[in-house]
C-alpha cells in the first residue's frame, strides 16, 4: 500500500527517530529512487531527525512526493523550536559541534541531497528543507 502524497512525524523520542528513517526508506521505494539514493536520503533525514530530537527538544518531520518538471522527488522538512544555531555558518562547518558529535549532521545531508535550505532563530527554533529528486 502506497504511502499518502504528504504528511508528518514527530521526532519526541528515539523510537520516532527509527520510524522516520523507516518511512523515509518506504517513501523512496515507492518513488523508485535507485538504492543508493535511498541510503543517501534516509541517512540525511537519520542526521536532521536526530539533530531535531537532540539539539532542538523534539520536532517533527513533514514530508512530501513532489513534482519538477519532468522529475519526482520526495521533500522533507524538519521543524523545531529548539534553541536555534546562534552561528549558521561556523555550524556549517565541517567538524563544528555544539555537543558530542562528530560534526557532520548539517554538512553531511546536506551533501546527500540536491536541495537544502536551513531558517534558524535563536530562541526560536529551526527549519531544514531538503529535498532529492530521482
Amino acid at each position: 500500500m502506497n504511502a499518502p502524497v504528504n504528511g508528518e512525524s514527530p521526532l519526541k523520542s528515539e523510537h520516532d527517530i527509527v520510524l522516520a528513517r523507516q518511512l523515509v526508506r518506504k517513501l523512496t521505494q515507492e518513488l523508485g529512487f535507485s538504492l543508493v539514493d535511498q541510503t543517501k536520503m534516509v541517512t540525511a533525514a537519520s542526521e536532521l531527525a536526530r539533530n531535531a530530537f537532540t539539539y532542538g527538544r523534539g520536532g517533527s518531520m513533514h514530508w512530501e512526493k513532489t513534482n519538477g518538471g519532468d522529475r519526482r522527488g520526495l521533500k522533507l522538512v524538519f521543524v523545531d523550536e529548539g534553541p536555534g544555531i546562534p552561528n549558521l555558518e561556523l555550524a556549517m562547518t565541517d567538524g563544528w559541534t555544539s555537543g558530542h558529535g562528530l560534526g557532520m549532521g548539517l554538512t553531511g545531508a546536506k551533501r546527500l541531497v540536491n536541495e537544502f535550505a536551513i531558517d534558524t532563530k535563536v530562541g526560536v527554533g529551526t527549519r531544514v528543507t531538503i529535498v532529492r529528486w530521482k
